[in-house]
């Protein structure tokens, strides 16, 4: 008895001990509130903080939450997302041809679709032949431009941006797409929509602001020249057919649609156009929209600060004109540019946190930005790359967004 008594003391007094430890341990270490970590990580660099996910289970907690996501996107910098070729040499070298060495941590969107699809290997269809791209990015810090990497591989084009997500187009099945954020690699297929030549057709992605739900958009014209819609809400991933523009406004599909107070609006036409179509997205109705000007060669629509503005050219110089509401609103001129005899420049997006406004020279491909503050154009600084090889770019912010488990 006296022996267990004894015991049961020894363990009470480790306990105690144990307690005491503990407790000085916590007095050493400096506690953080969560808000306060929260506010440190949100400044960290998109790839450190994707790492820092796995720190602890606290910070995996923080960077996770839609607090955290939403909060992170408002303080993101716009980006110019575009696809690179890779060579013939590369996919399939040849005795005496050099290969490029491989990108570590590659990911290839369609082997990640089989997977997830759990396709056969027997039964999966062959894509070798087809032509293969790496998803890149372009970013504009003070005027110097950089090209970066996901270390993404597709076989598919870019179709849309919205809010940090692209819409990619299935190679594995034809007329189908992909929704997926390049910076997670969370990635889901949709269901096949109506199959028209891209020639014929025009896909848009927007958020519906009132319901936080996204919404992928198709117009298609048929051969008799009448041009359908059909949307698709990723909450029920199912297509829907809804009226579309009226008859004669489109001329062609060339220019991805500019999502901005709260529509998409598409330039149907290449040149010597007087209007546009918007498509409001909480009714899904369309309107035609006239233009201040007749709209040009490098006349474009952009969203900046939130506005639909309309870039264009007048001899030397460049108007910028800004439509704040679609019901009832009128242009209104903003800002006169002098661009002395610079004549064919592109108007691309405007940097969402510096308001700059980029520019793509026609003639030699390379990058401009205008600094409303100093009201000065200047020449973009490229790095050792040089300017992208790239026929289409469109704007995009890297984000940590994804889909609402309703929507998924």
């Amino acid at each position: 008895m006296v022996k267990s008594v004894g015991l049961l003391k020894s363990v009470e007094e480790r306990a105690l001990l144990k307690k005491v430890e503990d407790e000085q341990k916590k007095e050493q270490v400096p506690y953080l509130h969560k808000d306060c970590i929260s506010n440190i990580l949100i400044r960290l660099p998109l790839e450190s903080l994707q790492s820092s996910r796995f720190v602890c289970k606290p910070w995996y907690s923080i960077i996770n939450s839609p607090i955290f996501v939403d909060a992170h996107l408002r303080r993101s910098e716009s980006v110019l997302i575009f696809l690179k070729s890779v060579s013939r040499e590369r996919l399939y070298p040849y005795f005496g041809i050099s290969m490029p060495p491989e990108q570590p941590n590659n990911f290839c969107v369609e082997t990640s679709l089989l997977q997830s699809e759990s396709v056969p290997i027997f039964g999966q269809p062959t894509i070798s032949s087809a032509p293969k791209f790496f998803i890149q990015f372009m970013e504009f810090k003070e005027g110097k431009g950089k090209i970066r990497e996901y270390n993404l591989s597709c076989l598919g084009h870019i179709r849309a941006t919205c809010n940090g997500l692209i819409l990619l187009g299935n190679k594995l099945k034809k007329g189908g797409l992909v929704v997926m954020n390049p910076v997670t690699r969370k990635l889901i297929a949709l269901p096949l929509g109506t199959i028209y030549p891209p020639q014929d057709e025009s896909y848009g992605f927007v958020l519906n602001a009132a319901t936080g739900e996204y919404k992928v958009v198709h117009l298609f014209r048929d051969e008799l020249g009448y041009v359908s819609c059909e949307i698709l809400n990723l909450g029920s991933r199912m297509w829907r057919e809804v009226n579309g523009p009226s008859f004669g406004l489109f001329g062609w599909f060339g220019y991805t649609p500019v999502s901005a107070i709260g529509a998409l609006h598409w330039v149907p036409e290449i040149d010597h156009n007087d209007h546009i179509v918007s498509m409001e997205v909480a009714t899904e109705k369309f309107h035609t929209v006239p233009l201040p000007k007749s709209c040009r060669t490098y006349d474009r629509i952009i969203e900046m600060a939130g506005f639909l503005c309309f870039v264009t050219h007048q001899e030397l110089d460049i108007d910028i004109w800004n439509l704040k509401s679609l019901n009832g609103g009128v242009w209104m001129k903003q800002y006169t540019i002098s661009t002395g005899s610079v004549l064919d420049m592109v108007p691309m997006f405007s940097l969402r946190i510096s308001g700059d406004l980029i520019f793509k020279r026609d003639e030699d491909g390379s990058f401009y930005a205008y600094d409303f503050r100093f009201k000065v154009m200047r020449k973009v600084e490229m790095d050792k790359q040089g300017f992208p090889l790239s026929g289409t770019y469109l704007p995009h912010v890297n984000s940590l967004i994804w889909l609402r488990t309703q929507d998924v």
